[in-house]
């Protein structure tokens, strides 16, 4: 028995462990769950069936999937690679499955490096594009019982934490999230394999989750997002098996890393279907999730329908940059989903009593406070965002000698950007604002003098009211208490 576990471990380290498990596989005698025994018997797309070719698949992705069958192993081009080529269009990422493991890869390309805890990948570079390969996955058959020996790790919610169980291709079928990104491409014969479905629905344009929908969402909740990402990118209903349990675990999104959230929700708002992201989240209950204090405003009664309609006119227009391949700041998209709640703040504390520009500072700050608890932003990122809204302030100060050093600031043009979205979606302030800044950038610099000269009358009225304003409320005297005047009984 002593000899047995000394020698185990290092047989499974070995090169002719691999091979001959390999080998086993081959034979038929792959490690299947009972209700997996029965092979899947998969719907094959002959080439002359389908459009792919070649010349649609980038040739870094074409280099790794002939070095892999080079080196006797098993590859295929899968996910939204397959899906979108056959959707016609032209996808720029490029994922591989084969059955060579994690440590086999790296060895076969010495561009490689392996990364990944919870499941090992290897990422194959070439220059500064990257092609992703995994090795197959298999369901893990410990998986009820839940052993530290495990391959496959859960954490108390059910979320998988670890998954290194290696398998075959119809094992690594079932372990994948969609129906149309289960599809495999191979340059054996060139032909499609579907073993799920996956063709039919992409013909339906339908987005179907493999396996029980509320089992899956569990070991991962960010495959609640990637359904609401698929289904705004791609058009695609998502099936009411697949929809409808997403209302119901949308708070376990909650127990993903508020890091790993943050970069789902650049995919989210950055590929060119903002607009129809945000409606999605909204309807599937995940935007209170996200981004609790902007849902907290959509559900006031106080301007509900002016805050969605500056949410929906800024990320349209953010839309239209990304597909016209204009750049788009991360942090102006923050700007814009939590802007609707620092106004609110900043009207609260107002109404408090509280100083313009101090108040103003505080709800900045409340505002990206919440929001970390959620949604990591990181730090250089939170810096941009403030700065942005502190610009919305001095946008207000049309006077004085400051306002054209402003103006001549490299980090000006953001700020109006920003001031316009504002005034497009009927903000009264920001009209007014936006109207003149407008008309100043047009004009010729006497003119400009002239503007600011007449601002400065303007803001010296508007200081006096302010002034008469701060006062009034520091002597608005107390409610008297409407409790009747307490009456002495005669002796």
């Amino acid at each position: 028995m002593v000899l047995y576990n000394f020698c185990v471990p290092i047989l499974k380290r070995s090169n002719l462990f691999i091979m001959l498990t390999q080998l086993f596989r081959w034979l038929g005698f792959s490690r299947m769950s009972k209700n997996s025994k029965k092979r899947i018997k998969p719907v094959v797309l002959s080439r002359a069936h389908h459009t792919i070719s070649r010349k649609g698949i980038n040739k870094a992705a074409l280099k790794v999937l002939y070095k892999l069958q080079e080196g006797g192993f098993e590859a295929y081009l899968v996910g939204g690679g397959v899906r979108d080529l056959l959707l016609g269009q032209h996808p720029k990422d490029f994922d591989i499955a084969t059955n060579a493991t994690p440590e086999q890869v790296y060895r076969l390309f010495v561009n490689s490096r392996m990364i990944g805890r919870r499941f090992k990948l290897v990422h194959v570079f070439f220059g500064s594009y990257i092609v992703e390969v995994a090795t197959f996955r298999a369901p893990d058959l410990k998986t009820n019982i839940r052993t530290q020996n495990s391959k496959i790790q859960h954490s108390q919610h059910g979320m998988i934490v670890r998954d290194n169980l290696y398998g075959s291709l119809e094992e690594d079928v079932l372990r994948r999230d969609f129906t149309v990104n289960a599809l495999y491409y191979t340059i054996t014969d060139f032909s499609v394999i579907d073993y799920v479905g996956g063709l039919k629905d992409l013909k339906d344009r339908c987005l179907r989750m493999i396996g029980d929908a509320r089992l899956r969402y569990r070991e991962d909740p960010v495959r609640m997002l990637r359904a609401i990402r698929f289904s705004a990118k791609l058009g695609f209903t998502i099936h009411l098996e697949t929809g409808t349990p997403i209302v119901e675990l949308a708070e376990l999104v909650r127990n993903v890393a508020a890091a790993r959230l943050f970069e789902e929700c650049l995919k989210l708002f950055f590929t060119g279907y903002a607009a129809k992201s945000f409606e999605l989240l909204k309807e599937y209950g995940l935007l209170r999730v996200l981004f609790p204090i902007l849902d907290a405003e959509l559900r006031s009664e106080n301007n509900a329908s002016l805050t969605e309609d500056f949410i929906l006119h800024a990320l349209e227009k953010t839309d239209e940059r990304i597909k016209s391949d204009q750049p788009v700041a991360i942090p102006f998209l923050i700007a814009i989903l939590l802007w609707p709640a620092v106004q609110a703040k900043h009207k609260k504390l107002l109404a408090l009593g509280g100083t313009g520009f101090t108040t103003f500072l505080e709800a900045i700050d409340w505002a990206l406070k919440a929001q970390q608890k959620w949604v990591a932003i990181p730090k250089r990122l939170v810096q941009m965002t403030q700065e942005l809204w502190v610009m919305q302030m001095r946008l207000s100060k049309q006077h004085g000698q400051r306002s054209h050093p402003f103006f001549l600031s490299p980090r000006f043009r953001a700020g109006y950007d920003f001031l316009q979205l504002r005034a497009e979606a009927f903000d009264t302030e920001a009209i007014t604002m936006a109207a003149w800044w407008t008309a100043y950038i047009a004009s010729d610099e006497p003119t400009r003098l002239k503007m600011r000269t007449e601002g400065h009358v303007e803001f010296q009225k508007e200081k006096q009211k302010e002034k008469v304003r701060v006062r009034a409320v520091a002597k608005k005297p107390k409610p008297v208490s409407k409790r009747p005047p307490k009456i002495e009984e005669k002796q």
